[in-house]
């Protein structure tokens, strides 16, 4: 009954995450246990800008990286939820721009949707919006997402896929595990994980018509 009551919890409600890398700093330390909402997509609700979002690799975005070589009992527990599952390729990153958006970021200032400037406090200090790989701007395709890492210059987000001829650095919405909510682990970070205001501004849902569709082309590093 434990058994079938952990995988019906991992599988339809919740399911636990580690954070392998520094791309999401300072908000999500490597090491750090997120709990994911998996229930919320099940009713229909999609991403939304500024939520921190578990999603499939949509197309060899970790191409490259180490694969974790994980024990017996450790990939029981993964299976069943009661540790996130080092055989899944996963991805966690911060929504920026949704179907209909219009995103962009010039060298030297800051992200831009629907025209609206961001001010993102959960920037990793020290970095910049986009300095290393500018953009934009163009028109998120319907259905899809545009990604990014809080830890702008540590994080190969959809910046760095823009030439991809599968993604072109889109995250399909289908691809979305969930909504990281809880950083449950270690105890003394534990922390929700809200929608920083900067994506509730007013204006920020006017969508401009004339944004053109499709990708600008990608700056070099």
């Amino acid at each position: 009954m434990a058994l079938v009551l952990a995988l019906l919890i991992k599988t339809f409600l919740v399911q636990a995450f580690s954070i392998p890398s520094d791309s999401m700093q300072n908000t999500l330390q490597r090491g750090d246990r997120v709990l994911v909402d998996k229930l919320t997509p099940w009713f229909g609700a999609e991403p939304g800008r500024g939520e921190v979002v578990v999603f499939r690799d949509p197309g060899n975005w970790l191409e490259g990286e180490p694969a974790p070589e994980p024990n017996a009992v450790q990939k029981v527990l993964g299976f069943i939820g009661l540790m996130p599952s080092a055989d899944e390729k996963d991805l966690i990153k911060r929504v920026i721009a949704i179907g209909g958006d219009t995103v962009e970021c010039r060298r030297g200032g800051p992200v831009k949707v629907n025209g609206k400037a961001l001010h993102e406090p959960d920037i990793f200090p020290g970095n910049s919006a986009c300095d290393d790989k500018p953009f934009g701007p163009f028109k998120v395709p319907a259905g899809k997402l545009w990604v990014m890492g809080d830890h702008r210059q540590m994080s190969s987000d959809s910046r760095w896929h823009m030439d991809d001829p599968k993604t072109h650095g889109f995250v399909p919405v289908g691809d979305v595990v969930g909504r990281a909510v809880v950083v449950a682990w270690p105890l003394n970070r534990w922390a929700t994980l809200p929608v920083p205001e900067t994506f509730d501004q007013p204006g920020i849902d006017d969508r401009p018509a004339t944004a053109a569709p499709g990708v600008s082309p990608a700056v070099p590093r």
